[in-house]
Parts: structure tokens; C-alpha cells; sequence
């Protein structure tokens, strides 16, 4: 799933290729990923802007037209010469006057493309709380917005009513660079905890985007996190002890972390029972 840091950079790469750029014509291919709340022609209009909210892409058009883009789980942008064929949910494809095109590819379908006069339309965004990587986010202010929330510390790290940008994969990072367990529940920290994990967000998401600037160029639909340090890297040595990176499996949601950098109880284990439908992957 693109978060913060891959939004971010893909952001960076299209805003100079795409300003004035004129839309020749649009081909839906998968109208189950599209979501039309203005009933008018994309073609003709010319790129304004684009811009990074959250987990959300906004590409803005004249005329008041802003394509705001979510693209969830597998969603994958592509800019370039026109592809030879069409691959496999290839979902929308925007030609351009120039003869390049945009081209969103979906492979869960997962993904939504809203054509909208206002953003604030679009489900999820209103509500979101300030970027992860706003500098208007001091320490003060997230502690002071940390305490609206329960639960598990990694579920408030990816509650975009918290912070906006911050996923799965990153979530995963920032706990282990915190030396925080992901479960560990929100009002069990400490203030000098809370402090770490607050430099710890900062901290990894800036190295992160300034790895993917070097290394994504051209590529932005290649999805690269094999730098990242436990997230997808479970049943590999930690890079801080050695040990086993485990992985804790619920729903379609997976936690990957390390146990001795990290440890701690599961709540409902500290309770004596077992979380439905977890699962790990160290026997434990």
C-alpha cells in the first residue's frame, strides 16, 4: 500500500511533467475503480497541480476539477510512452496531447478514482488529522492529540484521524525504530515513550523518502521496501540484535517486529485468551 513516503516522491516526480499537460482522452477500463461526482468530460482540460494528502494523490485539472486518487492496497500509477498493450487490470488510462499517457493499474481492485469539484467529498478525507510529516506537528501537539486515542499504539499510528499518511508498512518501522511494541496499548506509555515514538515517526519517514528520491526515478509505479528494516521481513535476523523477525497475522493485517527489541503481550494475552484469528509466525 503507498504511504507517506511513496506518495510523497511519486508526488515530486509528476507535478513538473504533468503541470499543463492537456488530456487528449480517457479510457475506463475497469469502471468499478472510478467514482465520476461531476458528470463532465476530462478531455481538453489541462493539469494544474498535484498534490499529496494523507494516503491520497490529488492531480487538479482547470474548470475545478480535482482527480483525487486512493489507491489502496495494489493501486500503482504509471507516466510514460503508451504501453504496447493493455496489461491485466489495467484500470484507467489518461492520454495526453504530448502522446504520453497516465495509466492506473489495480491488482485487487481495491483502488478509487474520484473526479470531484471538492476534494472533501471524497470518503475518508475530511476527517483526517494533520500530515505525519507536517512541521506544525510538534511534540506537544501530538502528545496532546495522542490522548483522544485507545487502543493498540500501531491501530493510532495508522488511524488517519491521528496522523494522515502513515500505514501498514510504515506503522511497522516506526514501532521498532521506538523500540515500542506494536500492542502495546496507547495509555500504557510513558511520556518519555511517547517523545521517542514521536522522533521515531519524524525520523523514519524522512530517511525513508529521501531513499525512495534515489531510488525510484522514472519507476513510480514499483512499489520498493526492501530497505525497510522488519516490515516484510519476517523469519530474517533484526538489523539491530539478530533475532528472528516475527510476524503476528489478523484479518487480511499483518505485524512484523522483533520480540526482543520490542517486547511485550498481545492485550487479550495479558487477559489469558488468545486474539481471534491471530496467527504468528515463530510459534509463539
Amino acid at each position: 500500500m503507498p504511504e507517506l513516503p511513496d506518495l510523497e516522491v511519486i508526488c515530486e516526480y509528476l507535478r513538473p511533467r504533468l503541470l499543463g499537460a492537456e488530456v487528449a482522452a480517457v479510457q475506463i477500463r475497469r469502471p468499478i475503480i472510478v467514482r465520476d461526482l461531476i458528470g463532465e468530460p476530462l478531455a481538453g482540460r489541462r493539469f494544474t497541480d498535484v498534490t499529496r494528502r494523507g494516503k491520497f494523490l490529488l492531480m487538479a485539472l482547470d474548470g475545478n476539477v480535482t482527480m483525487v486518487l486512493n489507491p489502496m492496497l495494489a493501486g500503482r500509477l504509471r507516466y510514460g510512452e503508451p504501453l504496447a498493450r493493455d496489461r491485466v487490470r489495467d484500470a484507467v488510462v489518461i492520454l495526453l496531447t504530448d502522446g504520453l499517457e497516465l495509466r492506473y493499474h489495480d491488482a485487487a481492485d481495491m483502488g478509487k478514482l474520484y473526479l470531484t469539484g471538492d476534494p472533501e467529498r471524497v470518503p475518508g478525507f475530511a476527517g483526517m488529522g494533520p500530515e505525519a510529516n507536517d512541521p506544525d506537528l510538534t511534540l506537544e501537539r501530538f502528545h496532546v492529540r495522542l490522548r483522544r486515542f485507545r487502543g493498540e499504539i500501531k491501530g493510532v499510528l495508522t488511524d488517519q484521524a491521528f496522523v494522515a499518511g502513515i500505514g501498514n508498512a510504515y506503522s511497522d518501522e516506526i514501532c521498532w525504530s521506538a523500540r515500542i511494541y506494536p500492542f502495546r496499548r496507547r495509555a500504557d506509555l510513558s511520556a518519555n515513550e511517547i517523545a521517542v515514538l514521536y522522533e521515531a515517526m519524524r525520523a523514519v519517514l524522512a530517511e525513508a523518502t529521501a531513499t525512495l528520491r534515489v531510488r525510484v526515478g522514472s519507476a513510480i509505479e514499483v512499489e520498493i521496501r526492501d530497505f525497510l528494516a522488519v516490515h516484510g521481513k519476517v523469519g530474517q535476523p533484526c538489523p539491530r540484535c539478530g533475532s528472528t523477525i516475527s510476524r503476528v497475522s489478523l484479518a487480511r493485517s499483518s505485524t512484523d517486529f522483533c520480540r526482543t527489541c520490542q517486547p511485550g503481550l498481545m492485550i487479550e494475552r495479558r487477559r489469558g485468551t488468545k486474539r481471534p484469528g491471530s496467527q504468528t509466525q515463530d510459534g509463539r
